[in-house]
């Protein structure tokens, strides 16, 4: 779809998901992303795009659609040594256009790195703002209900 130092952005197939399991629980470790299993992820996997280069994942996002005109980016992880090249910048815009095509109006995220997304135009709200069928995912993580995520949305 896109080229980044003859890398691409694309949608993610079954081949994938070891790659993406394996970027999400590295960050999950670390406590800074929800765990994610290896059911789950084939379970939603049409919902991913991933940065690939010379074969390999580098990156991951996914766009799930909560609501007729709301969807949600997560699962949102680029390899940590090739942060600020580009890669996540490219994967947002690839899920905000598929919301686009999808009319989805709105996205929101939940993370501990707001300052990224308030760059590419997402606006810090309250938690209480979002449906309840978010909580569902929250209840799942260790720091529930102790969380310091920053929620931030966009109009798409």
């Amino acid at each position: 779809m896109v080229n980044l130092q003859t890398g691409s952005i694309r949608k993610a197939t079954i081949n994938d998901v070891e790659s993406i399991k394996n970027l999400i629980n590295g960050y999950a470790k670390k406590e800074m992303m929800l765990p994610r299993s290896l059911g789950e992820l084939y379970e939603c996997i049409r919902n991913f795009y991933v940065y690939e280069k010379n074969g390999e994942v580098l990156g991951c996002c996914a766009l799930q659609v909560v609501w007729e005109d709301l969807g949600e980016i997560l699962s949102f992880a680029v390899a940590s040594d090739h942060r600020n090249e580009g890669i996540g910048s490219l994967l947002l815009q690839a899920t905000i256009e598929d919301g686009k095509a999808l009319c989805i109006r709105k996205v929101f995220t939940l993370t501990y790195v707001p300052e990224f997304f308030e760059k590419k135009g997402f606006k810090r709200i309250s938690k209480r703002e979002l449906p309840h069928k978010v909580w569902v995912g929250c209840i799942k993580c260790p720091k529930f209900p102790d969380c310091n995520e920053v929620a931030l949305s966009r109009d798409i």
